[in-house]
């Protein structure tokens, strides 16, 4: 019998003791506007630097339609709300995230995956990592990608002639977390999707409670950001109502002094991260990553 023992493997007795490793936490991606689930220099990028730090990590990076174009489309075209509901079918039927996983949405994708994270606690959004989303929505596009600038030319257009129109509503992406503060009844009442993610028609118990459910919730503002008007929606901060000119953080907001959404109460938790990041929206480098937003995700 002691011969036997000896023949084991110091490393096979440990895993005896010690059961086999766990398993590197999922993580789901959704891109921003005008990009792709694959484009091999934003999504595509991210989710191989992502596989190569954290070995057997397995890597969702969302697609809306059938091909990558159909993909890039709908991220300007196709209702949120049809969007997140796709994103959450895709989800629950991913028999490889049903114990949980951790998202990172990029640009306007940090606010979609959060409407997730609120309306479809299963399977469970452990943690989300919002890399320049708006979460108080915008109220302009300074600038826009290059290959779609045509595209933000038109779009600009569109929201000035009417925002809050029916049309414009269900048809236009960038519309649906189009914030006037200087119309903020009309936003509250017509705004489809950002009205309702940040409960400015009712408090939807549900919402606040799966949101309060997250391990962290990682706000990640770009300080050079010339895209996103007005940056500080990065941190859910936004402008003071009535005028478009000095902002207020998150704090100084009615939607956290009355903790509509559970903010607060994360806040005093330890759950709310707000990481600031030199650089242009979107830009940061590979080592920026790799020290400030890998320890989120193992």
């Amino acid at each position: 019998m002691a011969a036997l023992w000896a023949a084991v493997p110091v490393l096979a007795l440990l895993g005896l003791c010690l059961g086999p490793a766990a398993a590197a936490t999922p993580l789901v991606i959704w891109h921003g506007m005008g990009d792709s689930c694959c484009n091999p220099v934003s999504m595509g990028y991210i989710k191989k630097l992502v596989e190569k730090k954290i070995p057997g990590i397995y890597v969702l990076s969302l697609k809306i339609g059938s091909s990558l174009i159909q993909d890039m489309e709908n991220s300007f075209f196709m209702n949120v709300n049809e969007q997140v509901r796709e994103v959450c079918r895709q989800l629950a039927q991913d028999p490889q995230l049903q114990r949980g996983y951790n998202a990172m949405g990029f640009s306007q994708g940090g606010q979609f995956l959060r409407a997730v994270a609120q309306r479809c606690p299963a399977p469970p959004m452990l943690s989300l990592i919002s890399v320049g989303g708006q979460h108080q929505g915008v109220y302009g596009f300074p600038r826009c990608p290059g290959e779609s600038s045509h595209l933000c030319d038109w779009i600009r257009k569109t929201l000035d002639l009417g925002a809050y129109s029916k049309a414009v509503q269900e048809h236009l992406v960038q519309a649906e977390y189009w914030h006037d503060p200087l119309k903020e009844e009309e936003y509250r009442k017509n705004s489809i999707f950002l009205a309702d993610i940040n409960q400015e028609r009712g408090i939807n118990e549900t919402y606040k409670k799966n949101l309060m459910a997250l391990k962290k919730f990682v706000m990640v503002k770009f300080l050079n950001d010339t895209m996103v008007d007005p940056p500080v929606s990065e941190w859910f901060g936004f402008y003071k109502s009535g005028q478009a000119k000095e902002t207020i953080p998150l704090q100084e907001t009615s939607l956290y002094k009355e903790d509509r959404l559970g903010l607060q109460e994360m806040d005093k938790a330890g759950k709310l991260v707000f990481l600031g990041v030199q650089g242009d929206h979107l830009h940061f480098s590979e080592e920026w990553f790799d020290s400030t937003i890998l320890p989120f995700l193992q």
